[in-house]
């Protein structure tokens, strides 16, 4: 009887440590003689399995923290090449449905990215003072690659929501990794703008005087400098701005990075409100994976709606991911002449990241 007892108290403890440790970070096994459990918590929720890429950076850490907090979520894989046992059990405590599993460094990727529904990425290094989004190019340019590879690999039917600047070169550097595994699906492939949104429906309520969770504001383009374009003359509500609150606003959506990069001093890039952001625009996609109806939100996608072959607009989310893409609509002469001086940037911008693929 007793050693029935403690045949499943060490099975308890095996299934604790399976959520916490895999192989290489376990420091269970092999002092205790507990094998590593593959199975999910008692009462775990139904849901989806999410992968994080780059879990234990600044954007990562509250990202997982939010991801786990999401009810569509029942299992979330958290993959850093530093610090993931760290943010793995800090995170896994939290009273929520999702089971939480921590991967680190390489030789643990492919296992990080099996099975996953969803792989958000925020893997890279920050923006610091005086850098712009091409200075981030030769380093992101190369782990977003690896880490695309492995998709290819191990999760290739997956939505992959991509946030690792520069993003007008990064998804391009996506595109054609699955190009070459023979995995590309345009529809899967999203980059996430999803922040500069979330400024211009904080700007606009600060200068209209109304609450942001009220306004809608299409941002088109890409994610960048003056890619970043804000349709002011389609907000919802409808509003009616001054010349010069147009051009404040557009100008400070913009340069909302640089405001807050100058703003940190060189202690960090926009990570708490990019993941908030990331969050929003994931919890999106996950309901269209569910099949709720008429999710729309902007992102940063393979599109014919300019003659680039990437652009970010208003697309509708479901069980496949991007399901349509909507026209630009009318655009006023300010954002027409913008629209122009977006398009020669983000051509330059995505030829660096399909050059980088093929070179």
């Amino acid at each position: 009887m007793q050693e029935t007892n403690n045949s499943r108290v060490n099975q308890r403890i095996a299934t604790i440590s399976a959520h916490l440790n895999p192989p290489s970070f376990s420091h269970m096994e092999g002092s205790s003689g507990l094998g590593r459990a593959d199975c999910r918590a008692k009462g775990g929720s139904t849901g989806f399995k999410v992968a994080i890429l780059g879990a234990a950076g600044g954007i990562g850490q509250p990202l997982s923290l939010l991801m786990k907090m999401n009810p569509l979520v029942s299992v979330l894989h958290l993959y850093d090449v530093v610090n993931t046992p760290g943010v793995t059990a800090d995170i896994s405590h939290m009273d929520t449905g999702a089971v939480v599993r921590g991967f680190l460094g390489q030789q643990q990727l492919e296992e990080a990215l099996t099975g996953m529904d969803l792989v958000i990425i925020p893997a890279g290094v920050p923006r610091k003072p005086g850098m712009t989004r091409d200075d981030l190019f030769n380093i992101n340019a190369g782990i977003v690659k690896t880490l695309c590879e492995g998709i290819a690999k191990c999760c290739p039917k997956a939505i992959v929501n991509l946030i690792s600047n520069p993003v007008n070169s990064t998804v391009p550097i996506a595109a054609e990794v699955f190009k070459k595994a023979g995995t590309f699906d345009p529809n899967r492939l999203l980059g996430v703008t999803m922040l500069d949104v979330v400024r211009a429906n904080t700007f606009v309520a600060e200068v209209m005087g109304l609450d942001p969770r009220e306004v809608d504001v299409p941002v088109i383009g890409g994610h960048a400098g003056i890619t970043i374009l804000p349709l002011l003359s389609q907000v919802k509500p409808p509003c009616s701005f001054t010349q010069k609150e147009i051009e404040y606003l557009t100008n400070r959506i913009q340069n909302g990075g640089t405001e807050v990069v100058e703003a940190k001093a060189g202690a960090g890039s926009a990570t708490l409100s990019m993941a908030y952001a990331a969050v929003q625009f994931a919890d999106a996609c996950l309901r269209g994976l569910r099949g709720d109806a008429d999710i729309v939100r902007c992102a940063f996608v393979a599109s014919h709606v300019t003659e680039l072959p990437f652009f970010a607009s208003k697309v509708r989310l479901g069980r496949c991911g991007v399901e349509e893409i909507y026209p630009l609509g009318p655009l006023n002469e300010y954002e027409r002449v913008g629209l122009e001086k977006a398009k020669k940037e983000l051509e330059t911008s995505i030829e660096k990241g399909v050059a980088f693929v093929k070179k």
